[in-house]
This record gives C-alpha cells, sequence and structure tokens, in this order.
C-alpha cells in the first residue's frame, strides 16, 4: 500500500495519494475475501477425506480412536493434527468440543464443528458412529460442490461489476480524446483533488457493495 500512496502522490497530489490508498485497501480486501473463499472450501474438503477414511476404519471394527489415528496419515497435515486430536479426545473419553480449538483456520472450526456435534449425538442417543459421520461427510461434499457450482456461475456477473468499474476511466480517457484534459482538472486544482477523492471513494463502496452481494448469493 505504501508503494500505492507514494505513486499516487507523485502521479496526483495528494488526492492521488489518498485515492491511491483507498484502491489499494480495497484491493486487498477483495483479494483476502476470495483468499478466504479459497481456504474455506479447501478445509471442508481436506475434513471430508479425513472423515471419509474414518468411516471407513469405523465400518471395518476399528476402535474409534484408531480410526482417526488411522485416518490421520493419509490426510492434509491441518486435517491430520485435527484427527489426531480426535483420536486422543476418543481414547481419554474425553469432550470432543475441545477439539475445534485444534482447528488453525476459522473455516475448519466452523466445518469441525459439524463433525463434533454428529460425534456427540451418536454416543448421546446410542447411534451406529460410522451412518453418523459418514451422512455428514456426505453433506459436506454436497456443501462444497453447490459451492463450487455457485462460483462458476457468478463468473458472469463478477466480470459485470469489473467492467462497471472502469468506466470512469473510460470517461477521462474521451475526455482526453476531446481535448477536454480533465487530468489537469483532477491534479491541479483543489476542486480536481476533492472530485478525484470523492469519485474512486464511490467507485471503492461500488466494488465493495457488489461483491458483499455476490459473497450473499454463494453463503446462501
Amino acid at each position: 500500500m505504501f508503494a500505492a500512496v507514494v505513486t499516487g502522490w507523485l502521479v496526483a497530489g495528494p488526492g492521488g495519494a489518498t485515492a491511491a490508498a483507498l484502491l489499494a485497501a480495497t484491493a486487498r480486501r477483495q483479494l483476502r475475501a476470495r483468499a478466504e473463499s479459497r481456504q474455506s472450501l479447501a478445509a471442508v474438503d481436506g475434513l471430508a477425506e479425513a472423515v471419509r477414511a474414518l468411516v471407513a476404519g469405523l465400518r471395518a471394527g476399528a476402535h474409534p480412536a484408531t480410526a482417526a489415528e488411522l485416518a490421520a496419515e493419509d490426510v492434509h497435515p491441518q486435517t491430520a493434527a485435527t484427527m489426531r486430536a480426535i483420536a486422543a479426545a476418543a481414547r481419554l473419553d474425553g469432550d470432543m468440543t475441545a477439539v475445534v480449538d485444534t482447528a488453525g483456520t476459522t473455516a475448519l472450526a466452523t466445518t469441525l464443528r459439524r463433525v463434533v456435534r454428529a460425534w456427540q449425538l451418536a454416543h448421546r442417543h446410542g447411534l451406529p458412529l460410522a451412518d453418523v459421520l459418514d451422512a455428514v461427510r456426505r453433506d459436506l461434499e454436497q456443501r462444497a460442490r453447490f459451492t463450487r457450482q455457485v462460483l462458476a456461475r457468478m463468473t458472469g456477473p463478477r466480470s459485470s461489476a469489473m467492467a462497471l468499474s472502469v468506466l470512469p476511466l473510460v470517461g477521462i480517457a474521451l475526455g482526453v480524446s476531446v481535448g477536454a484534459d480533465p487530468l489537469a482538472v483532477l491534479t491541479g486544482t483543489v476542486l480536481g483533488q476533492c472530485l478525484l477523492v470523492l469519485g474512486v471513494g464511490l467507485l471503492c463502496v461500488g466494488v465493495a457493495w457488489s461483491a458483499r452481494i455476490t459473497n450473499q448469493v454463494v453463503a446462501g
């Protein structure tokens, strides 16, 4: 962000620096949101894979702790740590809710709570643990599949929102082409500096709002 602010100051003065800071903050927020979305999907996939292995071990007649330890051998390291925590809790007849604390990310913790609740439900009511966990695994896989489908379908609307966000640049280019020189106004006058900051601020709000709408569709 510092480099963007310095560049904005050199190109368009104080207004340019403020506008560059707003753009950099918005871009960083959007990138972080996309990274969190990918991380959430990866957490669901990893836990579903681990639960599948756990269910296979249970149905083969293994003790829950042993089945969880075996499941931890062939999964992602972060998920493996969670499965080992489940194994330790099952072997010591401990509190499964403490397993959630082993999750390194919020996305994994949210998904892991579903497994823990299913485990507790099976033990509380004497239900077959393998069947209950397998139902949770199917639900996790279905949720991940649905989320990917929605993300694929939202590519068009997101592209349209991105195209709309660059329209102000098109307007500036048109102004330059007809000799209006809007850049000189934006960078060389107090009113232009204020309009530059206001315009970029409204642009960032629009980007954030459109991202919120599309994210609500994905989450729903």
